[in-house]
C-alpha cells in the first residue's frame, strides 16, 4: 500500500495538483471536534466499501478573489471546480484500473443556491474531509486554512477500498482569530464565540449568495479575501489585509477592482 500511495502522489504531481492527502475512513468515526458531521454525511454512508479518503486542493489566485463580488471571481470558481472534478474522477479511475474500488465525489453536492435555501448542507464535506487528511484547520470563517493558500483553496475527495497509510493530523491551529472575517462579512453570518463550531447562520450566508447569484457574480468570497493566513500572501505582496477597507493604502489596487466590479454581471 505505500507503493499504492507513491504511485498515487505521483500521478497528483504529474496532474499538477499542489495539496494532496490521505485520511482513513475510520476517523470520521472518532471526531476530533464537536459539533461533527452525523454519521449520514461519513464516507461509508456513501460508499461503504472505503477504507481511504483521498482529498485534493486547488488554490483561488488570490488577486482574482480580491475583485470579487465580479464575474472574474465567479468564472475562476467555476474554472476550479472543474478542475477539481476532473481530477478527482481521473484519480478514481487510477485506482480502479488498479483493481481497488474506487469513486469520485463531486465539488458541490447540491443543485444551486436555490436549494441551499431550503438545506444549507451538502451530501459530503470535503472540509471534513481536508482536514482530517491533514491539509489544515479550521478557522472562524468555517473554512480550511491551509499553510499555503490560508482559506484561498477548494477541495475535491476520492472514496477508495484501497487501505493506504494515513496523513497525520494537523498538530497546530492556524487561525489567528484576528475577526477580520467577521467583521467583513455582509451577511453577517460569522461569529468569533462560535468558533470552532462553525458558520453561525448558513441561511443569512446563502440568502446573500442567492443575491449575488442573480447578478451572475456570485459566490461572495469576502471571508477568504481577508484571511491573513497563507503563503500566497507573501507571493503576491498582500501582507497588510488592510488594504481591503482602506483604498489610500493601494489606491492603483482599488481602481482595478472597481473595474472589473463594474463589468459583466447583471
Amino acid at each position: 500500500m505505500d507503493d499504492l500511495k507513491r504511485s498515487l502522489l505521483q500521478r497528483c504531481r504529474d496532474m499538477e495538483i499542489p495539496l494532496v492527502g490521505v485520511a482513513s475512513a475510520e476517523r470520521w468515526r472518532h471526531p476530533p471536534f464537536q459539533p461533527w458531521p452525523p454519521e449520514e454525511f461519513h464516507p461509508q454512508s456513501i460508499f461503504p466499501e472505503v477504507r481511504s479518503v483521498i482529498v485534493i486542493g486547488l488554490p483561488i489566485t488570490l488577486p482574482v478573489l480580491e475583485t470579487s463580488p465580479s464575474i472574474y471571481y465567479h468564472e475562476m470558481y467555476r474554472t476550479v471546480n472543474s478542475l477539481l472534478d476532473q481530477y478527482t474522477y481521473r484519480l478514481a479511475n487510477f485506482l480502479n484500473e488498479k483493481g481497488y474500488q474506487s469513486v469520485f465525489v463531486p465539488r458541490d453536492g447540491y443543485a444551486g443556491i436555490d436549494v441551499l435555501l431550503k438545506n444549507p448542507v451538502a451530501f459530503f464535506s470535503h472540509r471534513h474531509a481536508a482536514f482530517l487528511a491533514g491539509l489544515g484547520t479550521f478557522g472562524v470563517n468555517n473554512m480550511l486554512l491551509t499553510p499555503k493558500y490560508g482559506p484561498r483553496v477548494r477541495f475535491g475527495s476520492v472514496l477508495t477500498a484501497a487501505e493506504m497509510p494515513p496523513d497525520p493530523l494537523p498538530k497546530e491551529d492556524i487561525c489567528t482569530r484576528c475577526q477580520l472575517c467577521v467583521r467583513i462579512c455582509p451577511a453577517g453570518a460569522l461569529n468569533e464565540l462560535d468558533y470552532p463550531d462553525g458558520l453561525t447562520d448558513k441561511k443569512a450566508c446563502a440568502i446573500y449568495s442567492a443575491e449575488l447569484n442573480s447578478k451572475g457574480i456570485s459566490p461572495c468570497g469576502a471571508c477568504i479575501k481577508v484571511c491573513p493566513v497563507g503563503e500566497d500572501r507573501i507571493l503576491f505582496g498582500r501582507e497588510n489585509p488592510a488594504i481591503y477597507s482602506h483604498s489610500h493604502l493601494n489606491p492603483e489596487r482599488h481602481r482595478s477592482w472597481d473595474h472589473v466590479r463594474k463589468y459583466g454581471g447583471r
